[in-house]
């Protein structure tokens, strides 16, 4: 029986509504432009190479054959797709843009950009961020065929990532927690204190890309000469799922076994239920638990350790 309820379904259909009404997909011609939706579309599709097949082109766009064949026709009545005998198999038919089709799309791919650029415009550059990461979580969740494609590295840190650092752990946890500034400003406390007093023989951080862009961290940091903790551990919407906290957090356990710590300590919020659930994996043991009113809530705040061994590093216990 399905866990879905009926409020799911409907602020699913509530969002396709606004978005195609926010996107102006509904007006009777896409962009101020003559082309309806799918239309446009299809120009879109046959801009992106030289020359595609109908039947790859039907199946990338995942429309019903004779819809397309209809539409191919009416394109190429006004003389904007060309279509021709495919030289490799001459039962099938591949298709092109002619030069009008080209001069159709460039107008209707500056339109797009400058809607695109309208809406943005109204948006802090924060809530951008929260944004591109939210749309990248939607396609990573709805996509099946994008999922198993996506590149994952942890790295080092480089210029200028301790900084994304404050900015994303801000945005985020006000988007998600509605936590206030004091979040944003003890993470930048915290930071600035590794960044000033850095000693990468004890004390290490590591930066999640996802197809290239940053999509998580965590923090390694000196207690004493035989404990460590873990901090400020993030990961994207867009990257959850991926197994990337797992792939951090293994990687912060496996730089302090190796630096010679015997016990790593994390705090956190019970509200944190997917951190929680990494830590746990991880080996981490909950070992105490304190009311606290921060960052403009009522919060449980928890203490966590894993003893280390040099014989596992990094793995679970």
């Amino acid at each position: 029986m399905s866990d879905i309820d009926g409020s799911q379904i409907r602020d699913l259909r509530a969002f396709n509504r606004f978005y195609t009404s926010i996107m102006g997909l509904l007006d009777r011609g896409l962009l101020q432009s003559k082309f309806t939706l799918t239309e446009a579309r299809v120009i879109f599709e046959l801009a992106q190479q030289e020359v595609i097949d109908a039947v790859d082109l039907r199946s990338n766009l995942k429309i019903d054959p004779g819809h397309l064949s209809r539409i191919v026709s009416r394109l190429e009545s006004a003389e904007l797709v060309a279509r021709s005998r495919s030289d490799s198999d001459g039962r099938r038919h591949v298709l092109r843009l002619s030069s009008a089709g080209r001069r159709a799309f460039q107008a209707l791919n500056a339109r797009s950009d400058q809607e695109a650029e309208s809406l943005l415009s109204a948006l802090t550059s924060a809530d951008r961020a929260v944004l591109m990461s939210s749309l990248s979580a939607v396609r990573t969740l709805l996509d099946s065929d994008a999922a198993g494609t996506r590149t994952v590295v942890i790295r080092g840190l480089r210029a200028g990532d301790l900084g994304w650092v404050v900015q994303r752990h801000g945005a985020l946890y006000a988007a998600e927690y509605a936590w206030d500034q004091t979040f944003e400003a003890l993470v930048a406390k915290i930071v600035a204190d590794f960044g000033s007093g850095f000693d990468p023989s004890c004390e290490q951080a590591w930066i999640a890309e996802l197809d290239g862009r940053p999509a998580g961290c965590v923090f390694c940091v000196r207690i004493d000469e035989r404990t460590a903790q873990l901090r400020l551990l993030l990961v994207e919407p867009a990257a959850r799922g991926l197994g990337v906290g797992s792939r951090l957090v293994e990687e912060c356990l496996a730089f302090a076994t190796a630096a010679g710590y015997e016990s790593m300590v994390l705090w956190t919020n019970d509200v944190l239920h997917a951190a929680r659930r990494i830590y746990e994996r991880a080996g981490f043991e909950l070992i105490e638990e304190e009311g606290h009113h921060s960052f403009g809530h009522d919060l449980v705040g928890q203490f966590w350790l894993k003893h280390l061994t040099a014989s596992t590093p990094g793995m679970t216990t």
